[in-house]
């Protein structure tokens, strides 16, 4: 039994996961970079920004998976961990019912409420308008799939199938970037984009459940019986409500620009903030393999548990440290290279202050998946509750006072903050950690500090030499973090860097 916990927990696995689970959401983001422009062409600014309004809809939708999904995972991996696998496909198909049935009343509200949002609620011009309400309304068709398919990534990641989950995902993904180009070149509509999307999610269900199905024999749609999924209702409960709150807190800001100022001032903040958060790819692919490890561990390797903690974080740090580098020195000339110069002057300033953020937000995620993994979401939640109660009326003072960038400013000052106290809460709630947040201190800290220097520069060689300084301390700080011998693992996987071949397979670095 503690075999099994001691290798899931393993540095092997949570790399191996972490790279499956980065290039399922990589590879097609590169796409989605090339086709940014195109769309932007086919659609204009107006329907674009529209676009970027109805991704967020998406997200919305998943929250409502009401946290089950993680918690699926959590309550799957417990039990691999100490060897109890009886029953794990009624209660996978139990929490699939349940969620769909939920989803399903949330669409059909969606549906209901649609011509309000566009036509109050958005300064939508009056010639899209109904465009806009019935692509909207098609977008609600996925809402059922999207919560479907989050239980089943549930269940294929407590069962550390990242591998052959995302070797599906792959394909299915490049598509929902790819299909709305084909449509757009026969049918200038957004309703022929959403209907592309809907397909994609589609396609995304059927992958994972033929998927799922090997590990969980006759998985299907069960009875939602209170016995089964009454428990992951009330563990998912508080992740959801982190989930909803988390969603509130990414997307308020633009929803408050398209209310407050125009459709394309949305465009300009919203396309910075959603190029930025594409470095999110990399967190939520290790906090995916962290997860249904930590959950299986926590309890009898506490010890081991603490090392994931560590190493998430330091390796999401040691990746995303670099590009956030190059988007607050470059930001606007790489906007304009990317989308021209009216993005560029619109967006280029609010893209360098939202990249010092990112680098915090994304660290926040290893800290983040240990609470939920011990079993305590509703610490999460209650943290970002209290983000929420500070920073949306910061952000909307910021947009009044200083436009975009104000509310840019608020945003990268919550994602600091939310990384400080996620990484105090896992260490007073798991005191194993203690030691490893402690540890984590100095290399955030002089990482975020070295992004924020930069801002007042436009000067190459000072941006140069700043830059070259802030990376050189985070480095060293995180190497002072690591174990001798994590210091020594990571210095034979770079001596031997095939070995990253048998690390994809799931074996030792």
């Amino acid at each position: 039994m503690a075999d099994v916990a001691a290798q899931r927990a393993s540095g092997g696995r949570l790399l191996s996961g972490m790279l499956w689970n980065a290039a399922g959401r990589g590879l097609p983001l590169l796409l989605a970079l090339a086709l940014t422009p195109v769309l932007v062409h086919q659609m204009g600014i107006e329907r674009w920004g529209f676009f970027t309004l109805a991704l967020a809809l998406v997200g919305v939708f998943g929250v409502f998976d009401l946290g089950v999904g993680s918690a699926l995972t959590r309550a799957l991996a417990e039990r691999i961990g100490r060897s109890e696998t009886e029953g794990a496909a009624e209660l996978a198909g139990a929490a699939m019912t349940a969620l769909a049935l939920v989803s399903g009343a949330v669409a059909l509200l969606a549906f209901a409420f649609a011509p309000a949002l566009v036509e109050r609620g958005l300064n939508t011009p009056p010639e899209l308008q109904a465009e806009a309400v019935t692509a909207i309304r098609v977008l609600c068709l996925a809402a059922p799939l999207v919560v479907v398919n989050a239980a089943l990534w549930g269940t294929l990641a407590a069962y550390q199938r990242f591998r052959e989950a995302n070797l599906v995902t792959i394909p299915v993904a490049a598509m929902y970037y790819l299909g709305p180009v084909l449509v757009l070149m026969v049918w200038k509509s957004l309703v022929g984009v959403m209907l592309a999307l809907v397909a994609c999610r589609l396609a995304n269900t059927v992958s994972y459940l033929w998927l799922a199905r090997r590990d969980l024999p006759g998985l299907w749609l069960r009875a939602p019986r209170v016995a089964l999924v009454g428990p992951l209702v009330r563990m998912g409960g508080w992740m959801s409500a982190s989930g909803i709150l988390t969603q509130a807190l990414l997307y308020a800001d633009r929803f408050l620009v398209g209310a407050l100022l125009t459709l394309s001032a949305v465009a300009f903040y919203a396309t910075p903030l959603d190029l930025v958060m594409r470095m999110w790819i990399l967190p939520v692919a290790v906090a995916q393999a962290l997860l249904p490890a930590m959950a299986s561990a926590y309890a009898t390797h506490p010890a081991a548990t603490a090392g994931l903690l560590r190493r998430g974080a330091l390796l999401v740090g040691a990746v995303v440290m670099p590009a956030c580098l190059m988007l607050v020195a470059a930001g606007p000339w790489l906007l304009k290279l990317w989308l021209g110069a009216e993005f560029a002057a619109g967006g280029g300033r609010v893209l360098q202050i939202l990249s010092v953020g990112i680098f915090f937000s994304c660290a926040a995620f290893a800290p983040g998946a240990l609470l939920d993994a011990i079993g305590r979401p509703d610490v999460n939640a209650k943290w970002q509750l209290a983000q929420a109660a500070v920073f949306l009326p910061l952000s909307a003072l910021g947009l009044w006072m200083i436009g975009i960038e104000g509310a840019a400013a608020a945003w990268a000052a919550r994602c600091a903050t939310d990384a400080a106290g996620r990484l105090a809460l896992a260490a007073r709630h798991y005191l194993a950690a203690g030691d490893a947040a402690r540890a984590l201190t100095a290399p955030l800290l002089i990482g975020g500090l070295g992004l924020a220097a930069l801002l007042p520069f436009s000067d190459a060689a000072m941006l140069a030499l700043i830059g070259a300084l802030a990376l050189a301390g985070f480095v060293a700080t995180a190497i002072l973090a690591l174990t001798a011998e994590e210091r020594r693992d990571a210095r034979s996987l770079l001596r031997r860097p095939w070995r990253i071949r048998a690390v994809l397979r799931g074996e030792p670095a």
